[in-house]
């Protein structure tokens, strides 16, 4: 029995021991299999397992598809995850090849999935997803695809990675295939583990010390930073807010690559690349040298950079003949662990020209400070940051507050789905400020209910624009309970919270029935009495067709 194998298969029995309710009854392997779906999606994505459950596809007519996730438009071009899994229940060896049968079912998935005249049976969880995606394409957006073959055993066999490698080949740049095991999720697991390695500079280096603090600038050849992610991986990255898109799918990172493979382009690396950002506890080096130092270095983490490192890493993996004079520029920052909060501020001051998710960043920004003290004087715990544990009906997470609120009292329902990654950047002011803390509560509360609802139809009861309309009616509920008491948003205080949250316990049935009725008139207005294909639907709401079509 392999130990790492071991621990997973403990992992996945406990998720079905605190969630039956996610898996189908009866069957033990069935349950096992999904849970391990679940446990590689939510580490892969880095989101938390409840919010995998969402991404859930596996069943009949899955097209080989276990998990789904869909990312946001940015410049045109959208990345989708897909999740295929093996898992062996009996086996506990972590020897057993990922099948090359289904390696072939993954090839063929891509063909039929993204092309919007293919026709083809899928269950109810896969369906709109799809039809979420070939509406994206038809509206002029790029895919981008990441297929994630997860199992508890070993990579592929040579045969199917040649056949990876012809349908890599047939799809250019726009599929990217890769193995996540059992290996893959505990070495993320264990990322917390100190970092404490040696680096190797190249040249002269600049050393000063600054309030209490030390700083080292110097160069580093791209064979230095292969070596040291191929040793510590994802462990050098805990604390870099950034999430590795992978090499086929972002442009930047193509861009790193075609630097670093041509001949004459890649002794200039140095001057294109933005260089790499390093904090430690504490960095020593030989200073009787003039150049060529070894630092070594206590506790190493890179906050910016994490994208350059892991395309360097890739390339040069992959390159027979690497290049000898491509250097990058490295910023060592040694600061105490004390210093928390400033090693927070130097993250996002080196990562905010960049697209990223900037909810930690915010979490002691006085706006988060001041609803955490207002939301538990409410009897509510306020999670600021994702590392905070805890879960359940008294948690609100600052992410949830930001998609609720933008939904319900900004009445932007559209960007409050689709445009996630911004919530915490561009339209973070608009979300937060003048926010109280019964205000960002109650809107929590209305949007969970509408989701609640939402996760309860099965094909018999639902209507399809419900798969998409869950922003909308939390907004027109909102709305809805307002006006029945006769007061505005900004009049949502500690004073009149228990009473609203009262009307709204005892009426949410009613708002909720009052919702669909409009949102089922605004579609009558804008396609007639015709039926609306899961296609138009999806595009409906995430343009904001509706927006003024519905009363509010």
């Amino acid at each position: 029995m392999n130990i790492n194998v071991s621990i997973i298969d403990q992992r996945i029995t406990k998720i079905i021991e605190q969630h039956p309710d996610w898996f189908p009854e009866g069957d033990i392997n069935k349950q096992k299999s999904s849970a391990f779906v679940l446990l590689c999606m939510a580490t892969v994505l880095d989101i938390e397992l409840e919010d995998a459950v969402e991404l859930l596809t596996d069943g009949g007519n899955d097209a080989g598809v276990d998990g789904l996730f869909i990312g946001e438009v940015e410049d045109g071009e959208f990345l989708v995850t897909i999740f295929q899994a093996k898992y062996k229940v009996k086996d506990l060896s972590g020897s057993a090849n990922f099948p090359e049968n289904a390696i072939e079912k993954a090839i063929g998935t891509i063909q039929v999935l993204f092309d919007p005249r293919r026709k083809v049976a899928l269950n109810p969880k896969i369906a709109p997803k799809i039809e979420e995606i070939r509406s994206l394409i038809g509206d002029g957006y790029i895919p981008t695809v990441r297929v994630i073959l997860c199992n508890n055993g070993a990579s592929w066999t040579s045969a199917a990675q040649q056949w990876l490698d012809e349908a890599t080949k047939s799809y250019g740049d726009k599929v990217h295939f890769s193995h996540f095991n059992h290996e893959s999720i505990v070495s993320i697991l264990q990322r917390s583990k100190s970092v404490d390695t040696q680096l190797v500079l190249n040249g002269k280096a600049i050393v000063e010390d600054m309030n209490f603090m030390r700083v080292l600038v110097g160069r580093v050849s791209a064979q230095e930073i292969q070596r040291l992610f191929n040793q510590h991986g994802d462990k050098l990255l805990e604390r870099n807010i950034r999430r590795y898109l992978g090499l086929h799918s972002n442009r930047v990172n193509l861009a790193i690559h075609d630097t670093l493979t041509d001949p004459s382009k890649s002794d200039k690396f140095y001057f294109y690349n933005n260089g790499i950002t390093v904090v430690c506890d504490k960095f020593d080096y030989n200073a009787f040298q003039k150049e060529d130092f070894q630092v070594q270095i206590k506790n190493m983490q890179v906050i910016n950079g994490g994208q350059t490192c892991r395309t360097i890493q890739e390339t040069l993996s992959d390159t027979k003949i690497p290049p000898e004079s491509a250097y990058v520029m490295i910023r060592i920052y040694q600061l105490a662990e004390t210093e928390k909060d400033f090693i927070r501020d130097i993250t996002y001051a080196t990562n905010s020209q960049n697209p990223v998710d900037l909810r930690d960043l915010h979490s002691n920004d006085s706006l988060q400070k001041q609803l955490e003290t207002g939301i538990e004087s409410l009897g509510y715990t306020y999670k600021r940051q994702r590392e905070e544990g805890g879960s359940g009906s008294n948690v609100v997470t600052s992410s949830i507050v930001a998609e609720s609120v933008l939904a319900i009292w900004r009445k932007k329902p559209h960007q409050a789905k689709f445009r996630r990654k911004e919530h915490f950047d561009k339209l973070y002011t608009e979300i937060f400020d003048n926010l109280n803390a019964s205000q960002a509560v109650l809107a929590v509360i209305i949007f969970r209910m509408v989701e609640t609802q939402r996760k309860k139809m099965t094909p018999e009861n639902s209507t399809n624009f419900l798969l998409y309309a869950s922003h909308y009616i939390s907004m027109l509920i909102g709305s809805n309970l307002l006006l029945e008491q006769g007061i505005k948003f900004d009049e949502i205080s500690h004073r009149n919270f228990k009473d609203l949250l009262s009307t709204f316990e005892i009426r949410h049935d009613e708002f909720y029935r009052n919702a669909i009725s409009k949102i089922e008139r605004a579609l009558v207005s804008c396609y007639g009495e015709r039926e609306i294909s899961l296609q138009q639907l999806s595009a409906t709401f995430r343009r904001g067709d509706l927006l003024e079509m519905l009363t509010l």
